[in-house]
């Protein structure tokens, strides 16, 4: 049977995704989409596939069955790097810095890569302290880091930060690249109330204020920070797609609860009202 068309409002869109593992299913035949500008969240419990959907959608996991779209292009057998130069960025549960880099560095390595490659190299093998970088980069290297509030930071290696900042900083390399869809695995792990609410204040405002309408797909077990940030929500469990919908009907959904807290406990609660 012939899958539906792409949809041209979509940033991303995944249908009938399967990946196995041996004879474990790790995602069965889920579908999602995440609409132009939106921030869509991904939650589950442990071992619900969430991380396995994650590195299907970016191409670092080949999956069995289903097609990904990256603005309405079928993307399935492209490369990550591809995936990269097409528009998709994504970050790592543990943050993949240079230590002997600063922040600006990172910001500016990863700009030149997406758009000035070719000074790239020559940079790495030549006095690039010499050569004036062009306004357009300055610019948009700044443009970034005010975005993220990490002024402060930009002189610093990343080597002396805290795990909040790296975090940020991950973000900002990745925003760098000009993607139209930025996928965030688990931003928020490992940090505290307040850099969680910093970033969470971070990623609104990079989505709000971006200059070419960028979406946003993360995963994330912080349940409440997912109902805060996001337009749209879906829920795995056991590499099936259980629910979908606003955060008021993820909020309010049976199902959803029952994922969570397990079904006797859902039971329970509700006798007892």
């Amino acid at each position: 049977m012939t899958p539906p068309a792409p949809h041209s409002d979509f940033a991303l869109e995944c249908q009938g995704i399967t990946k196995q593992f041996g004879g474990l299913i790790a995602v069965n035949d889920v579908s999602l989409h995440v609409p132009k500008g939106d921030i869509v969240g991904l939650v589950g419990p442990n071992g619900a596939g969430k991380s396995t959907l994650f590195a299907c959608i970016s191409g670092l996991l080949r999956h069995e069955h289903g097609t990904v779209f990256l603005n309405g292009n079928d993307v399935t057998k492209v490369s990550p790097q591809k995936r990269a130069r097409k528009g998709m960025a994504r970050t790592f549960q543990q943050p993949q810095l240079f230590s002997g880099l600063t922040v600006r560095e990172h910001v500016v390595l990863a700009h030149r890569l997406r758009f000035e490659s070719r000074r790239l190299w020559t940079d790495m093998i030549g006095p690039s302290s010499l050569r004036k970088p062009p306004t357009s980069e300055t610019e948009a290297v700044n443009r970034i880091i005010e975005l993220l509030e990490i002024q402060d930071l930009a002189g610093l290696p990343v080597s002396s930060l805290p795990l909040g900042s790296t975090r940020l900083v991950e973000v900002a390399r990745a925003l760098a690249c000009a993607p139209e869809i930025l996928l965030l695995d688990e931003p928020l792990s490992g940090l505290d109330v307040n850099e969680s609410e910093q970033l969470a204040r971070a990623l609104q405002r990079v989505v709000k204020e971006s200059d070419h309408g960028l979406s946003m797909l993360f995963v994330e077990h912080d349940v409440a920070t997912v109902l805060s940030l996001s337009d749209t929500i879906y829920v795995l469990d056991f590499g099936q797609l259980i629910a979908s919908g606003t955060p008021e009907e993820i909020r309010s959904s049976d199902v959803v609860r029952a994922a969570y807290l397990g079904d006797e406990i859902v039971s329970t609660k509700e006798g007892d009202e």
